[in-house]
């Protein structure tokens, strides 16, 4: 009762049509397709590394007895729990490149253990809410650590991570007015947002701004000026959302731009079949997607890129998580907590996607590897799990 099976003759019917049209294509006496090809680019020599993995990995499940592929498709929670754990508790010298991303780290974990069904206890709570009041600066926002800067993105993720801690302490320690008078000093004259002073306008900046203002009930007329022209203003001719006017489209970016017009009621604006092509097109011969076009495919994307398609497949789960817990971008890639957040967000996406509302769970056939790997649902405009959500909405609500 796996709930689907891999269909190797059509993958690889897909994987040929894909392949290079080259004279040397072939293989020698000297070797493989590497070895025969004296002009392969990097990224070509990285793509088809990451389908001989994918498919690799498709056979082995396809020969697989039952019980070694119930495994192969099981989220192993205590691993994972313990993974994560581990990580809030406490982090090696390796992390200090994260020093300016700490409520980021926060936010990874505490999300990833909310969509599992659990929580952390007391004393990290606490803990953790004490960390981000020391964040939060005097004059609103908060940065990526004690007295560093006030940054839009940390400021995301620390709102992010007291919603879902829940609770009067978590929700109480968020200053809303400083909040909303430093959402102010953001807002720049084109109509979008700079990521902190004298920072980089651009997508991001619009789309943490106006899920932090509509979380905490702060959404104004000042915010919303303006904001969709500059959005519209980031579509491009593929159909995605770049990061500014005239860059690439772009799978986060195009994240952000779609909720912050769907969140200010002008997503219409957009040309959303254009976006939803690109968006479908953003899927390998692997079945992952892909952040850009020509990019490799990315266990992340299954939430950037799907949750609007509310749709995923299996790939990106059998291949990205690790043995000993966490998830990674993909195969030889080491497991780190950002993935492990958006991979377990992505498959959240995957199994509600059917339910008629947040209120009816999922059917059995919507669950790969059935109801042992059921998630949490989370707020697709947000991600953060639905009943956080709605209970920080009513907070916000009555504080206004």
């Amino acid at each position: 009762q796996l709930g689907f099976r891999f269909d190797l003759s059509q993958l690889n019917r897909r994987r040929r049509e894909r392949r290079f049209e080259h004279p040397s294509n072939h293989r020698g006496k000297g070797g493989g397709v590497m070895e025969e090809l004296p002009s392969i680019t990097v990224s070509q020599r990285e793509q088809f590394l990451v389908e001989n993995d994918v498919f690799g990995m498709y056979s082995y499940f396809d020969t697989s007895d039952i019980a070694t592929q119930k495994f192969i498709v099981e989220i192993h929670r205590d691993k994972q729990l313990d993974y994560l754990m581990n990580g809030l508790r406490q982090l090696g010298p390796s992390f200090s490149s994260l020093d300016a991303n700490r409520p980021w780290v926060c936010y990874w974990i505490i999300h990833s253990i909310a969509l599992l069904g659990e929580s952390v206890d007391d004393d990290l709570e606490n803990n953790a809410i004490d960390f981000l009041g020391r964040c939060q600066g005097s004059d609103g926002g908060y940065g990526g650590g004690p007295g560093q800067l006030p940054h839009l993105a940390t400021s995301y993720a620390a709102v992010n991570t007291l919603v879902t801690l829940g609770g009067e302490k978590a929700f109480s320690s968020i200053n809303r007015e400083q909040m909303a008078c430093f959402l102010r000093r953001m807002k720049d004259t084109n109509g979008g947002f700079r990521m902190h002073n004298m920072g980089e306008i651009d997508v991001r900046a619009c789309y943490t701004a106006i899920s932090i203002a509509s979380i905490l009930n702060i959404v104004d007329d000042e915010l919303t000026r303006g904001l969709g022209d500059y959005i519209l203003s980031c579509q491009t001719y593929e159909g995605g959302i770049g990061g500014e006017p005239g860059s690439e489209a772009h799978g986060g970016y195009t994240y952000c731009g779609l909720a912050t017009m769907i969140l200010i009621n002008e997503v219409d604006r957009l040309n959303l079949d254009s976006l939803m092509n690109w968006i479908v097109h953003r899927q390998g011969v692997e079945m992952g997607f892909q952040g850009r076009t020509n990019k490799l495919v990315d266990g992340c994307y299954t939430f950037w890129q799907v949750q609007f398609l509310v749709a995923l497949t299996p790939e990106k789960k059998s291949s990205s998580q690790v043995a000993d817990g966490g998830f990674r971008d993909k195969l030889r890639k080491p497991r780190d907590f950002y993935h492990t957040c958006y991979c377990l967000s992505g498959l959240s996406v995957a199994q509600h996607a059917w339910s008629k509302d947040e209120d009816t769970p999922p059917l059995t056939r919507d669950i790969l590897g059935g109801y042992a790997n059921h998630l949490e649902p989370v707020h697709l405009l947000h991600n953060v799990v639905m009943d956080r959500y709605n209970e920080a909405i009513e907070f916000f609500h009555r504080a206004a």
